[in-house]
Formats: structure tokens, sequence, C-alpha cells
């Protein structure tokens, strides 16, 4: 049997992800989505009864944090799989310590983006936006910290603030919207409580406030800061919404240094048209996936996970299966 707890952000998704391995090596399942996002999962238990998968081999239930931790120290549960927030993630690896229960963990992020100057900026820029601004920030794997090397930080800040002048926010179920709501008012006050932090302490906000919020839900503009220093909380702590913290670098080295100065390590991209750096900077960067000149781009064979706070294990590919399978 298999406990598996999902985040909220992408609900159907991660269910997906989650039971598919757990049921192609022949395990049962016991889902457990956010309790702010249990309808989709129901929906996801009435399509398994329309399609006749036996009773019992999916099974779903709803509630709180008091739920999951039921789950997860249930005796008949042999394999546990989380996927939220690193504080989270901490007390499951203390509960199944010492249990003999197998445990992967996909955690937050605090992802780079480096560009370097040989870089070609406008795809880059698009980059950016894919990184960050997609599905509202609320990506484990958003690259939430942009490196720019100096001599192109001028027009990679003007680039980038005209393309987000361009995005739409609105109805998440209209194909024409570019950034939909925020999840819940607990999340928006969160996202808005980090924004006044990078404003207090120095940083410079850009956003765009000539388009009008909609009435009904929960609304942040997508946004970036520059002047950001390694230390500003920004910078440091996931946010878990569209704010992009913008900040510099001279040398590859000092690219590297900062890209790995987070407890986490769960993605990274690398933008430059020179091949040889590709690799160099990738092989340094402490990320379980690097994309280069590219961002948020996934195949159901790679593997996916993170190092250091991000987690452990992996979800994807053959690396995805050895978790459900007994050695």
């Amino acid at each position: 049997v298999c406990g598996q707890i999902i985040p909220w952000n992408f609900p159907l998704l991660m269910a997906a992800w989650k039971l598919a391995p757990a049921l192609a090596c022949g395990n049962t399942c016991v889902l457990k989505p956010a309790e702010t996002t249990s309808l989709t999962a129901l929906h996801l238990a009435e399509i398994f009864q329309e399609i006749e998968l036996p009773p019992g081999v999916v099974n779903i239930i709803t509630g709180a944090g008091e739920t999951g931790g039921a789950l997860v120290e249930h005796p008949d549960v042999k394999k546990v799989a989380f996927t939220g927030s690193t504080e989270v993630g901490k007390h499951l690896a203390r509960s199944v310590a010492g249990t003999g229960k197998k445990l992967s963990l996909e955690l937050g992020g605090k992802s780079p983006n480096i560009i370097f100057a040989d870089a070609a900026i406008d795809q880059a820029i698009e980059g950016i936006v894919s990184s960050i601004w997609f599905n509202q920030g609320h990506v484990c794997c958003a690259g939430s910290r942009l490196f720019v090397q100096e001599s192109i930080v001028d027009e990679v800040v003007d680039k980038l603030a005209h393309r987000m002048r361009s995005l739409r926010l609105g109805d998440p179920l209209d194909k024409n919207t570019d950034v939909g709501a925020i999840n819940s008012s607990t999340q928006l006050k969160t996202i808005e409580r980090y924004i006044d932090a990078g404003g207090d302490e120095g940083a410079v906000l850009h956003e765009v406030n000539e388009q009008p919020l909609p009435g009904k839900g929960y609304w942040c503009r997508p946004c970036f800061f520059t002047g950001v220093q390694p230390s500003h909380v920004i910078a440091r702590e996931e946010i878990f919404g569209p704010v992009l913290a913008v900040m510099t670098f001279r040398t590859p080295e000092e690219a590297v240094a900062r890209a790995n100065n987070t407890p986490y390590g769960l993605a990274a991209g690398v933008w430059t048209n020179t091949g040889s750096k590709i690799f160099e900077i990738a092989r340094k960067l402490d990320a379980g996936v690097v994309w280069c000149n590219t961002y948020n781009k996934f195949d159901a064979s790679s593997p996916f996970g993170g190092f250091k706070e991000s987690g452990f294990g992996r979800e994807g590919g053959l690396q995805g299966l050895r978790a459900y399978v007994k050695f």
C-alpha cells in the first residue's frame, strides 16, 4: 500500500505522476489531495469508477494535515510519496524514520535562471516568463532567482518589463489568459508579505498597474525586483507566487557560486550560445534538473527531483519506478 500526498498547485498532474508508477508496479494507493483542491481528486475517483478500476486499487481521502499524518503513520502503508513544502517534508522524514517505510520527497525550490551575455536574449526572456509567471508562480521548480551578466542587465530588465506588460490576467479556464488567480487568500497574503519585505529591504519593485484586476478571486500582478542582494528574504525563501528576484554576476564562477548559495536544489536554467559553457555550468550546479536554453520542459522518460532541502527520490522514468518495487 502506497500513501501519496499531493499539493494544490497541479492537483491532477500530481495525482497522475504519483499514481501511474505505483499502479504500474502492482501496488495499491491511498491518495490525499491538498485540502483546498480536493474536488479534482474526487473527480478523478469518478473516472476510475467509469473505467471499472477494481475497488480498493486507488483510494482517495480528503482532509488537512492531520489526515495526511494518519496516512503516513498507518502500519499498512509501506511507501510514502510526498510533494509539498520543505517544512512538512522534514516532519514526514522524522515520522517514518526507523519504520522501514520507503519515502520520497519532492519539496520546495528557489531555482536559479542564469543568463550570459552571449545568450539569445529574446529567447531567454520567453524562458523567464515561462519559469516564473507560468501558473501564477505556483510551481515548485519556478525560476524565481534570475542571474544576469552585468553587461546585459539593462537590456534584459527593459525587455522583461516590456514583456510583462503584455501578460493578461483573468479566468484561468480562458485560453487567452496568461496569469490566473492565486490559490487562496492565505497564499495571497503570504505573497504580499514577501513583496512588502522586498521593498523594505531596498529592492526596486517593477509591476504593471494599468490592467484592472478581476473583481472575483485572489489576484497578484506578476512582478519582479531589481537591486536584490543575496541576503534579501526574497532571494532566500520560496515565495510560491509570480515574484522574481533579479541579481547580477560578472564571471561564470560567480554565477555558479551565487546560484548554489541556497539550501534548495530542485532545478536551474542556463542561457548561452556557447555549447561548452552550457555543459561546464550545468555540471557545477546543485540541481536535480538543469534546463539549457529552455525552461519548464518535461519528458516523461526523464527523472525529476531535487537535492538538499528540495528532497530526495525521483519521479518519472525508470528512476521513478524504483521506489515502488522491492529489491
